[in-house]
Parts: structure tokens; C-alpha cells; sequence
């Protein structure tokens, strides 16, 4: 199946740990998250905050968080049940190009065009 509704090109997908819902980043002039059901392939919901493009989606290993990457220099945390931001991550001072949470969930690693990693305490 094909998954339409990005008005730009999307940068990255990333599945929940149990399989239910896939992320997929936005990118240029797109700007949003948007969560599918794989398995029916319908359209969850549109995670919208970023000012820039999304370039990186990273789902918590017990899946009650989504981290989203983007060119306005943030990461932004999510509850992807509730659809609800859950903060914003500031520090980085060039666009943001990755995010991945430890195994543990205790930490959140974030890339950078800054020419740094930071890691966070989501």
C-alpha cells in the first residue's frame, strides 16, 4: 500500500515498538509528523509544531514517546496517543538530523549539522 498526505517530501519513517502505528517526518514546507495504522494503512493524526522540516521520527522503546528531529534547530516530544506535545528540546544552534533513545529509555540522543550529539533526559 502507499500512504499519502505529506505536502513535501517525507525524510524518515519509523514503526511503535509493537507495530501499531508507523511516524512519518515531514519534510520541506511539509513540516508536520503524521501517524498511520500500518496494518489498515489509515491516517491517525498530524503532529504539527515544527517550523521547519521534520527530518527524523524515533519512537521510545515502550512506545509512550515520539521524538521528532528538525531544521528549526529543536527536538520535540510527543505522546503518540494522545497526539499531545509533551516539550521542546532547545540547545542545538544548526538543524537537528537524528534522534534515538537508549534501550532503557533513560536518555535521548540527538545529531546535529552543529557538528555535536546531545543527550537528553526525555
Amino acid at each position: 500500500g502507499t500512504l499519502r498526505g505529506h505536502s513535501g517530501g517525507v525524510l524518515s519513517v519509523t514503526f511503535s515498538p509493537d507495530g501499531s502505528l508507523l511516524a512519518s517526518a515531514g519534510g520541506y514546507g511539509d513540516n508536520t509528523v503524521r501517524l498511520w495504522d500500518p496494518r489498515t494503512q489509515e491516517h491517525k493524526g498530524t503532529l504539527r509544531g515544527h517550523s521547519s522540516y521534520v527530518t527524523a521520527v524515533a519512537f521510545s522503546r515502550d512506545g509512550s514517546l515520539l521524538a521528532s528531529a528538525s531544521g528549526d534547530k529543536t527536538v520535540k516530544l510527543w505522546d503518540p496517543t494522545t497526539m499531545e506535545e509533551k516539550g521542546t528540546l532547545r540547545g542545538h544552534s544548526s538543524y537537528v538530523t537524528a534522534v534515538a533513545f537508549s534501550r532503557d529509555g533513560s536518555l535521548l540522543a540527538s545529531a546535529s549539522g552543529d557538528e555535536t550529539v546531545k543527550l537528553w533526559d526525555p
